[in-house]
């Protein structure tokens, strides 16, 4: 039963990295809207908060990953303990918590073009409490997958195994693997994050991996950053340097997997074998069928995944899975892996806007029909925005340019008066390719590839293409014309007095 109505200004769903920089913007920007975030967990930090295996850490750089406006002065790779107490420094510094609605979960979203506003129904505490919130704008920041489940492929014989098999996302607070034998399915970050922190107390842990995927073993200290510090130089300053210098080290290494992929291929390579010696067979485990940064390439600080390896206490075994046995897995090659507890790191589910059904002037939305504009905007649909950060570079890059496009975005409405924007495509667009929303050839990536028949499609000309390279997007976003035709704005409050002045003086001019 609904027990109360609440408006909003701006609505923003997610209380994660994305949300929590929308909340910033919008406190810089509009100080006078109202506005709140409705954050489905019990607190914030959305991927920080829900994943619990162990030794969760960052795959990438946090001096990027981290806000522009917020320097970080911890470790480039950081602990998901740390990750979070510098959200909750940010909550804190900009008094963003008093905003923030926990345990509040969007189970529907009706935008109705006469009342000019979305209407959400939102599902809240406990026993299933429902309310109502209505606001004038609605951002969506709630992520990209399901954060309750994994993704686990149907394995032949999985019920015969007698152990506990368990999805990193899910991860069991009282398991207990101390002295087991542990096999873990799959190659990417997570499983590389798993292991290292696993083999400190499991007997043995061994990396089941269908193909190689790319490491990238480096040391988890910024030389740029210590140096700096050692001549103390203002934090802020150290900040933006090493950010800059980060997404130029980003830059080059994406340059270079389009450009010369095998001298990347041999470099990346070196460094695995620097650690695992010139024994070990590293162009059978370690060496990918596709080009480098095809997917994503995850960072091993200080090598600790082949430290494991080389000491003993991990192994990698690269085989097709025939079945689960009573007792481990059975291979195609005919060997059996013996093991205690199963984990399947094998990825995660995509979601297109939370899977929350959306309506629009009662009819349902259907997402995968909509062209992104700028990936941010979506045909069709009126005053919307949705973050869907950069799968090479960190997410927080494009939550950043979004929140600017965004401010911009409502600033314009203002100064015009509208009440309600809409992308829509102009008559030159209708003919224009119908292409998936990222790239396959570009990025390929299982869970996007499996997933991508829900998400929105990208055109072949701008604004309707998202290209996933913020060197392209950041002077294409921060410089798009507003008034190019592919807005459409909708006017039900009189404008103010200098506009209407404004135009009738650009009229006589013309």
């Amino acid at each position: 039963m609904t027990t109360s109505t609440e408006h909003f200004d701006i609505l923003i769903v997610g209380a994660g990295i994305s949300g929590i920089d929308a909340a910033y913007h919008l406190q810089q920007h509009f100080p006078a809207r109202r506005f709140t975030l409705l954050e489905s967990q019990e607190s914030f930090g959305g991927t920080w908060l829900t994943h619990k295996f162990p030794g969760i850490r960052s795959d990438s750089d946090l001096y990027t990953f981290g806000y522009k406006w917020k320097p970080w002065s911890g470790p480039p790779i950081a602990t998901a303990p740390e990750i979070l107490a510098y959200l909750n420094e940010v909550l804190d510094e900009q008094d963003i918590r008093r905003h923030i609605r926990f345990r509040h979960a969007v189970t529907a979203a009706v935008w109705s073009s006469g009342d000019r506003c979305w209407t959400l129904d939102v599902r809240h505490g406990e026993g299933g409490k429902t309310a109502q919130f209505t606001c004038n704008f609605l951002w969506m920041c709630q992520g990209y997958y399901h954060h309750h489940e994994g993704y686990t492929p149907e394995f032949p014989g999985r019920e015969l195994f007698q152990g506990p098999v368990v999805h990193p996302q899910t991860w069991p607070e009282d398991l207990d693997y101390e002295d087991k034998t542990v096999v873990v399915i799959g190659s990417g970050a997570t499983a590389a994050t798993l292991i290292p922190a696993m083999t400190e107390k499991a007997a043995h842990v061994t990396m089941l991996q269908r193909s190689p995927t790319y490491f990238y073993p480096k040391p988890n200290v910024n030389e740029v950053a210590e140096m700096m510090r050692q001549l103390d130089i203002p934090e802020e300053w150290t900040h933006e340097i090493v950010r800059r210098s980060v997404l130029l080290e980003q830059r080059t290494t994406t340059r270079r997997s389009f450009e010369e992929p095998e001298a990347l291929r041999k470099e990346l390579m070196d460094g695995v074998r620097a650690y695992l010696g010139p024994d070990y067979d590293v162009d059978t485990h370690f060496n990918p069928s596709y080009r480098p940064w095809r997917q994503r390439l995850a960072v091993v600080p200080d090598g600790d995944l082949f430290k494991g390896i080389r000491a003993g206490k991990a192994s990698v075994v690269t085989d097709h899975i025939e079945t689960f046995t009573e007792s481990g897995i059975l291979l195609k090659s005919g060997k059996e892996l013996r093991a205690d507890i199963i984990v399947t790191a094998t990825g995660f589910n995509l979601s297109a806007l939370g899977d929350i059904p959306f309506v629009i002037d009662g009819e349902p939305l259907d997402f995968s029909q909509c062209f992104g504009h700028h990936g941010i905007l979506f045909s069709g649909v009126p005053n919307m925005a949705w973050v869907f950060g950069y799968l090479r570079t960190n997410w927080t890059m494009r939550a950043d340019l979004v929140c600017g496009f965004v401010c911009r975005l409502l600033k314009h409405m203002d100064a015009i008066g509208a009440d309600v924007v809409t992308a829509e495509l102009r008559e030159e667009d209708h003919d224009m390719s119908a292409l998936p929303f990222i790239d396959p050839e570009n990025f390929n990536a299982g869970y996007l590839t499996r997933k991508m028949h829900i998400m929105p499609k990208q055109g072949d000309r701008e604004p309707w293409t998202f290209s996933q390279n913020y060197y392209t997007e950041k002077d294409l976003i921060e410089g798009a014309d507003l008034e190019d035709g592919t807005l459409v704005y909708r006017y039900f409050t009189q404008p103010t007095l200098e506009i209407t002045i404004r135009h009738k003086v650009e009229d006589l001019h013309s």
